[in-house]
């Protein structure tokens, strides 16, 4: 596992690398291509449509979700594009007719999009993404969208009980070598958003502007003749505020070499191995005794949230995680789906739609969505507020200018005919992420960061306007 150092800070206006030069459009399944080819040819591909995500329940024993993925959702809907590689491919394969090929080819998504801010908390039936356009418009990002937010949000929610359990002593992410190397940036990114301080991973700190951490592996020791020269040889390259990992042979003994190799100014020591609690007491002894008072204790090995809870009391003053954190700690998706809620009639108004099966129920038309909170403003009701289509679609606005103080709305724009608002991408994007999901949480009610299995923290219910 890597070895960590105090992260540096996270740059002001950190030079943003491009996701990537290539099309995503083809990051989707071919029902979504037949779909629109049958829709095309009977008329029906161009209604008004209203499409919405949300998770039926919540992993078993889980108390709440975190909402991450949303910027690199909106970062990719800028390569949704089926250049001419996508459209040969596609008639090579015969996936789809030439009238439909014809369309794609001039395909640019122009729908409107609204959601939960990222990072925001969310419950069962939370509609965390709308989009709205017509039906050709909305239905091709479905697999994009929900590959992405399943994704991203089972990792940040993993991680909200991270930081939640390690309370100020600070989560850093090294979970690269867990799992697919495209996930490892986007599992280091969902990470920041709920709290973590910094990744291992130098692609995530070079997109996002993440502070980035790491020093040396047991490798670099048994590379060298002994401890003595490895330890040495780091602190000549990396000066005496490195992280000596120093459980490779003997803990005791290896902190000793740290200590002559650096120096009272040592910056930390790493322990990756062993029973971590009573380690850390006996290092902790050993380094106030030699005088280095301020020299850090950094855990790694195997931890997630319950590892991390168990290790309150002890002297420890950061932890590392990987493979819990990158698969979502039992925990690998969040069950999202992507439902159409509302189309298009015959009126030219738009009228809800739901699918009827008993074990997969849904709730048709539009929905606006808020959180109740008492008069300490603690969370107590998740709101989804329903009725005719016209007042749903304003009732949001309206709230903002005739506020109800119990009610918090939690839609915001995203996107307006196809342009992305600025803010929600990039480094920015991940920086306004982790301050939304930090004052997100501090309105769950007391109990609710409980690590034991329970309901969801608070309940969904539905406020029909008249």
């Amino acid at each position: 596992m890597t070895d960590t150092s105090a992260p540096a800070s996270t740059p002001t206006a950190p030079a943003v690398a491009a996701v990537g030069s290539g099309s995503t459009a083809l990051l989707t399944d071919r029902y979504e291509l037949t779909m629109l080819q049958a829709a095309l040819a009977d008329g029906t591909a161009h209604r008004r449509c209203v499409f919405e995500v949300f998770t039926r329940r919540l992993p078993a024993g889980r108390r709440y979700g975190v909402l991450a993925g949303t910027g690199r959702v909106l970062e990719q809907l800028a390569s949704f594009r089926f250049g001419t590689p996508e459209l040969d491919w596609l008639a090579d394969e015969r996936v789809v007719d030439d009238a439909t090929l014809a369309f794609l080819a001039d395909y640019r998504f122009a729908a409107d999009v609204v959601g939960y801010a990222e990072g925001e908390i969310f419950f069962p039936q939370s509609p965390v993404l709308v989009v709205e356009g017509t039906f050709a418009q909305a239905v091709l990002i479905e697999t994009l969208v929900l590959s992405v937010l399943n994704y991203d949000s089972a990792v940040a929610s993993a991680a909200s009980r991270m930081t939640s359990a390690a309370v100020d002593r600070p989560c850093l992410e090294m979970g690269a070598r867990r799992a697919h190397e495209d996930a490892a940036v986007a599992a280091a990114r969902a990470a920041v958003v709920a709290g973590f301080a910094g990744t291992s991973n130098l692609e995530a700190g070079r997109r996002y502007g993440l502070p980035t951490i790491g020093t040396a592996a047991h490798a670099f020791t048994l590379l060298h003749d002994d401890e003595e020269d490895a330890f040495a040889s780091q602190v000549r390259s990396q000066g005496v505020g490195t992280t000596l990992l120093v459980d490779t042979y003997d803990v005791r003994r290896g902190v000793e070499r740290a200590l002559a190799a650096a120096g009272t100014d040592l910056g930390a020591v790493r322990l990756d191995s062993g029973d971590l609690g009573v380690l850390a007491q006996e290092v902790r002894a050993q380094l106030d005794a030699a005088g280095a008072r301020d020299t850090q204790i950094v855990v790694t090995s195997d931890l997630d949230e319950h590892a991390i809870a168990s290790l309150a009391v002890a002297p420890v003053d950061s932890y590392g995680v990987g493979t819990s954190l990158v698969t979502g700690s039992g925990a690998p998706t969040c069950g999202m789906v992507y439902k159409l809620v509302a189309r298009e009639g015959a009126s030219g108004q738009l009228e809800p739609v739901a699918k009827a099966s008993r074990s997969k129920t849904s709730l048709g038309g539009r929905k606006a969505a808020a959180r109740r909170l008492d008069g300490a403003g603690r969370a107590v009701e998740e709101v989804l507020v329903v009725g005719p289509d016209e007042l749903v679609a304003g009732w949001t606005d309206l709230q903002r200018r005739e506020p109800d103080p119990s009610l918090r709305p939690l839609h915001v724009p995203l996107v307006v005919d196809g342009e992305v608002l600025p803010g929600l991408t990039a480094a920015e994007g991940v920086r306004a992420a982790a301050a939304r999901h930090a004052a997100s949480r501090d309105e769950l009610p007391r109990g609710a960061r409980r690590l034991s299995a329970d309901e969801a923290a608070v309940e969904t219910v539905e406020m029909r306007l008249a």
